[in-house]
C-alpha cells in the first residue's frame, strides 16, 4: 500500500460510516440510574427510572418481559411515554381481569455506536384494592402505640 492509500484509509477510519467523527472522548454506554421495583394502584401514572450515559449520548428502548415496549413515538395511542431522561412514563397504569399490559419485569438499553449497556430488571406490580386497604390500615395504626 503506498503513502496515498495509507493516509486515506487512516482518514476513512477517522470518520464514522454516517460522517461523525471517532473521537477519543468518546464511551461506550452505561446505565447511571437504575429502575426500581414499582407497586402501582390500576388507573394511576407511574415513572420507571433510567438514566443513561455515553458519548456520543445513548438512546434508550425499554423491553418488558422480553418484548420492547411501544412508546406514544410509536403509537399516538400509547399510555407510555418516553421520557428525554431515558425514563419509562405511564399516564396510567392499565390493568385487567384478562389482560394485564403494564405488570412485569423491565430492562431499559442504551445504545450507541460503541455498544450498549442494559439496567437491572424491574417489576412493576399492580396493587389489588384489598392491598391497599389493609396498607393504609397497617399505616394508621403504627401512629398509635397499645
Amino acid at each position: 500500500m503506498g503513502p496515498l492509500a495509507s493516509i486515506l484509509v487512516a482518514g476513512l477510519l477517522y470518520f464514522q460510516v454516517d460522517g461523525s467523527r471517532l473521537r477519543q472522548e468518546d464511551s461506550q454506554p452505561r446505565i447511571a440510574e437504575h429502575p426500581s421495583d414499582l407497586i402501582v394502584s390500576k388507573g394511576e401514572p407511574a415513572t420507571l427510572n433510567c438514566k443513561a450515559e455515553g458519548r456520543p449520548s445513548p438512546t434508550v428502548e425499554w423491553y418488558k418481559d422480553g418484548e420492547r415496549v411501544e412508546t406514544d413515538k410509536d403509537d399516538p395511542r400509547s399510555h407510555r411515554m418516553l421520557l428525554p431522561s431515558g425514563s419509562l412514563f405511564f399516564l396510567r397504569i392499565v390493568h385487567g381481569r384478562r389482560s394485564k399490559p403494564d405488570e412485569g419485569s423491565y430492562v431499559c438499553v442504551a445504545r450507541n455506536y460503541l455498544g450498549e449497556a442494559v439496567s437491572r430488571n424491574a417489576s412493576l406490580e399492580v396493587a389489588c384494592e384489598s392491598f391497599l386497604f389493609h396498607s393504609v390500615i397497617l399505616s394508621s395504626l403504627g401512629r398509635y402505640t397499645f
